[in-house]
């Protein structure tokens, strides 16, 4: 057991002197920015809710398809716990701020940022459900193409199967959680239906497929510039990738 837990230390480590610190950091921001403007709803009807998070959601996805496609399921997943880490102490520091005492009136300010503690753990458990099943999911459609796993196709196949499903648990899961769950218990008895939160899961995670293809000939770019570089090789070699 300890040699187990040393082996993935070690190889934890080496994952992040790996992976370029530029995907690190955007992924990581995109994960606090999406927490921060998730408090915003940008649009709204009965069949289709969307806060401002989408703005950025993109960017999530995108990274964690370039983690898995360069250095496997397991790494993506690893970089998603230290975003979702790293969120949550972001999340902490925020709300540290919100109850300090001022003189001037800070209350709109502080309720933005003191978040509400249930938002916070849907979110958290969406996300990591979410990342789990992209980036697995997208290893499993790139395993498909035999001949060209590197090729343009496979990288588009790949992206956008497990980010359309990725993005529709993601949705799926906060909102039962948040509208089925928690919402009737603090918020006065206000809820969704099941049909409610299917519906606007499945239409947030097709717009979202919108962006993500947008942006995945990006993706597909610095792959190519990597491997060209040599991005990564110690990782694969040690971990048989």
């Amino acid at each position: 057991m300890n040699t187990k837990i040393k082996k993935s230390f070690e190889d934890t480590k080496l994952l992040f002197r790996s992976i370029p610190s530029v995907v690190t950091a955007l992924f990581t921001i995109s994960v606090v920015a999406m927490n921060l403007l998730a408090n915003k709803t940008v649009y709204q009807s009965q069949y289709l809710a969307l806060d401002g998070g989408i703005l950025v959601s993109w960017l999530s996805f995108l990274c964690m398809d370039i983690v898995t496609k360069a250095f496997g399921p397991k790494a993506a997943t690893k970089l998603a716990v230290f975003a979702m880490l790293t969120n949550l102490l972001v999340c902490f520091i925020y709300f540290i701020v919100s109850i300090i005492p001022t003189t001037e009136d800070y209350s709109e300010f502080n309720r933005i940022i003191g978040g509400t503690w249930f938002i916070l753990l849907s979110s958290t458990v969406a996300f990591l459900v979410s990342a789990v099943i992209n980036n697995f999911l997208n290893r499993a459609v790139g395993s498909l193409f035999k001949k060209n796993p590197d090729g343009k196709l496979a990288y588009v196949c790949r992206c956008y199967v497990s980010t359309f499903i990725g993005q529709f648990f993601d949705n799926f899961v906060f909102a039962t959680l948040t509208f089925m769950l928690f919402a009737p218990i603090f918020w006065d008895g206000f809820s969704w239906t099941l049909l409610q939160c299917f519906t606007c899961s499945l239409l947030g995670a097709l717009l979202e497929l919108v962006m993500e293809a947008l942006f995945s000939p990006l993706g597909y770019a610095v792959l190519k510039r990597w491997k060209a570089d040599g991005v990564g090789e110690e990782y694969r070699r040690r971990n048989g990738i």
